[in-house]
């Protein structure tokens, strides 16, 4: 049996430093909140990573640091999501990207900003027992589509939300084809609620289940989410529940107990490195 850990982590898209921050005595460059996340890598040690808001100077950061540290990491590019896998456990066999559009008919403005929304995919065979897996991740549009009085509102965002749902997994879809319909963790910063529209199709019509209704040992039941940006972070996590989150990892094609474990990762250093905790699994394949 094939035992991996498998994770999301939005990094936040931040280089150089912040002016409230350097106000404050604090640094949130680019160069210093790798090195937080390097030791989220170097404490967990996950087998494959989709990243969201990571941008180019990040993951020059990220491989230095890595292979500074000694840690097996490479990189599958994808713009603002890469995916980070260990190639001393794992055999890459393919790779898919999948940009979502920036215009949607019928709706106005744009809904991909930074061309930071995507899907990206790779195919893995894992060297100890050739077990086969694809592990996908995504970053979905972020804008408020439900409450015309908040800032962040733009009419369509539910909407766009679930549509690009439904084309990242048509997109995995035809992956799983090539590769005799094979196991699928598919996970990302979906910037919806467990209740959504978007999450209900992929659990529904889509046929995955959610990491944390499967998990056989341990699901935990926070958030993982608090605020930190350009003005500052919060010094605690949210006190809200799952079904609030935002980051989710949703399974596809495995054994009723292959996942073993739900968790987010908020240890108190994390704090400063990015407002979203990683979330991850423990699954035996």
């Amino acid at each position: 049996m094939s035992h991996l850990r498998l994770m999301s982590h939005n990094q936040w898209n931040c280089t150089p430093n912040q002016p409230a921050w350097e106000e404050k005595g604090l640094d949130c460059s680019a160069k210093v909140r790798m090195q937080g996340h390097i030791r989220v890598f170097r404490e967990l040690m996950p087998d494959v990573v989709g990243g969201q808001e990571v941008n180019k100077d990040m993951q020059q950061y990220f491989l230095h640091y890595a292979l500074r540290e000694g840690l097996p990491y490479a990189q599958i590019y994808g713009n603002y999501t890469p995916l980070f896998y260990r190639p001393d456990r794992l055999e890459l066999l393919d790779t898919g990207y999948l940009l979502y559009p920036e215009t949607v008919e019928g709706y106005e403005g744009r809904f991909n900003d930074a061309l930071s929304k995507s899907c990206n995919l790779g195919v893995f065979r894992v060297k100890e027992d050739g077990k086969v897996f694809i592990f996908a991740g995504t970053h979905l549009w972020w804008m408020n589509g439900s409450n015309p009085q908040s800032a962040s509102y733009r009419a369509g965002s539910d909407e766009v939300r679930e549509m690009q749902m439904r084309e990242a997994i048509a997109f995995i879809e035809s992956f799983r084809a090539r590769y005799d319909n094979c196991p699928v963790i598919f996970g990302g910063d979906m910037n919806t609620p467990y209740h959504s529209a978007a999450i209900r199709y992929a659990l529904t019509e889509g046929g995955y289940a959610h990491a944390h209704d499967v998990a056989v040992e341990y699901r935990c039941e926070g958030q993982g989410y608090h605020s930190c940006g350009p003005k500052g972070y919060a010094n605690a996590w949210q006190d809200r529940p799952f079904e609030t989150a935002i980051d989710h990892i949703l399974v596809k094609g495995l054994s009723e107990t292959a996942v073993r474990r739900f968790d987010r990762y908020t240890p108190e250093y994390y704090l400063p490195l990015s407002d979203h905790a990683p979330v991850l699994v423990d699954i035996v394949l």
